[in-house]
């Protein structure tokens, strides 16, 4: 129970939380059905957490089902609101674009002598609807050709342009020719996407370069090394649980858990490093991982973003499936390695039921252990046991959502409108799942807050990967799906694993 004081902090802090959104409804008013949408967000973030806090300090508890029902709801809610917000946005764009184009139509009538200082129609709708000066507007204009792409209509859009018209080419080379040209006219001053309007036409955007990604902070990089630290403390307390003690109580042991610990973290630093050889090899920057430390299997893998544009959707796939392939591959081979290994009196003695834990583990451990897995304990390396975890976090982060490896594979291959509903079947399969497994509910709330949103486009959207890499991406899925399925009891006993 509560004590008085721990009752006076919960309610402190819920009261506290509630005012926070009290005056962010105050703050939301003037800007109407948007402002509304915005902070609505907020409150179903907030709401489940309100909620159990709430009523703890009243004295009623919510089981652990009951948390998670609210933490899935919580996610549905937010998603759909941030449907209407961008649906509310749109609307209010097109509206403001017609009335300054009613405006600047009814301008000349306004105009009632010849030497009047108002400016005419076209030129107040120019300077209204076009923020790139009109000097560098036009050089842009000049790019465009009857070979490379034949421009009909120009777009004010963000803090630059869109440009309709018809495509006159194979898209890559186009873009290579049109970037090439801008550059030439206009230095680096702006970058040129080629993508897809909603009605599946190509069109060109360009934007100023200063809305290019940002190096990171210096305080970005110590979070980062934090995190970094975080997880090798966590990798070998992992390790230590293993091997059926609790390093942080018994410190003096720390040697004994090195040589898991040092497994787990070659995983990881492996799959870090493939990430980092193909961005290097298209001579695209990546920032600092960061690392997500958890003390049940040492770490869940890292966040790495981007702080370059990417030049097409090619590139996007190569650099997101570089990082699972060499971790997955290092780990397959200390798993394969570990079962050949494994012998009577090996280092662990694990139940037949780990090897039902997983589709792909349970199926290479029979063709290699055979009818030793019909034995209540197996004796298995340790090699065994750093290879099960690596390719459990090699999976997780091919998960089909947001900008994880899995999310990314997907965009590169499917295109964004593919993506974005992957990510959402993803949050709805991990809900459901969490309510048997706490696990699913950390990596809903990982990718929720940290993960959700979509990979920015590339420069060249249209252009898709080849088959070849549409087939690895595909075997990659299906290798993350047969590591996290579970075997069911039936299939196990029909392949001989467990009494």
């Amino acid at each position: 129970m509560f004590t008085l004081s721990e009752t006076s902090i919960v309610t402190a802090i819920v009261l506290v939380a509630f005012g926070i959104l009290g005056w962010g409804f105050y703050r939301a008013r003037p800007f109407g059905k948007l402002g509304i949408l915005a902070w609505l967000q907020s409150v179903v973030l907030m709401a489940p957490w309100l909620l159990f806090f709430g009523l703890f300090a009243a004295g009623i508890y919510i089981n652990i089902v009951g948390i998670l029902f609210l933490v899935v709801a919580s996610a549905g809610l937010y998603i759909f609101l941030g449907k209407q917000l961008r649906s509310a946005g749109q609307d209010a764009l097109l509206k403001q674009r017609a009335t300054e184009r009613l405006a600047a139509e009814a301008s000349p009538e306004l105009n009632t002598t010849p030497d009047s200082n108002l400016p005419t129609g076209p030129a107040e709708l120019k300077l209204q609807v076009m923020p790139i000066p009109e000097d560098d507007l036009s050089a842009i204009k000049s790019i465009f050709g009857i070979d490379t792409f034949f421009a009909t209509e120009t777009i004010a859009y963000q803090e630059g342009a869109i440009f309709k018209g018809n495509l006159r080419g194979e898209p890559q080379e186009i873009h290579n020719r049109l970037s090439a040209t801008l550059q030439e006219r206009l230095g680096d001053r702006y970058r040129l996407f080629l993508v897809e309007n909603t009605d599946s036409k190509p069109v060109v955007i360009v934007l100023p370069s200063r809305n290019d990604p940002r190096p990171m902070s210096l305080p970005q990089k110590a979070f980062a090394g934090i995190l970094l630290i975080a997880t090798l403390a966590t990798s070998l307390e992992a390790a230590g649980l293993l091997l059926n003690f609790d390093l942080f109580g018994q410190p003096q042991r720390l040697a004994e858990t090195l040589p898991i610990g040092i497994g787990i973290l070659t995983i990881l630093v492996a799959h870090e490093i493939g990430h980092w050889l193909l961005a290097k090899r298209h001579q695209v920057r990546l920032s600092w991982p960061f690392f997500l430390p958890a003390v049940q299997i040492g770490s869940f893998g890292a966040i790495t973003r981007f702080e370059s544009l990417l030049p097409n959707r090619t590139v996007l796939f190569d650099v997101a499936l570089a990082g699972p392939a060499v971790g997955g591959i290092v780990s397959l081979l200390m798993l394969i390695s570990g079962l050949l290994l494994s012998h009577q009196g090996s280092l662990f003695q694990v139940p037949n039921q780990f090897f039902q834990g997983s589709i792909l583990v349970g199926s290479l451990a029979r063709v290699v252990l055979g009818s030793a897995l019909q034995s209540p304990l197996v004796n298995v390396h340790p090699l065994v046991v750093i290879g099960w975890l690596g390719l459990v976090i090699t999976a997780l982060n091919l998960m089909p959502a947001g900008q994880l490896d899995g999310g990314r594979i997907v965009q590169a291959i499917y295109g964004r409108k593919t993506a974005g509903r992957a990510t959402l079947a993803t949050l709805i399969l991990l809900g459901i799942v969490s309510l048997a497994n706490p696990l699913a509910m950390y990596w809903a709330i990982v990718i929720l807050f940290l993960q959700r949103d979509l990979e920015r486009p590339s420069l060249n959207e249209i252009s898709e990967p080849d088959d070849a890499r549409a087939a690895l991406g595909l075997l990659a899925l299906f290798l993350m799906i047969s590591t996290l399925l579970p075997l069911t009891p039936g299939l196990a006993g029909r392949l001989g694993i467990g009494g």
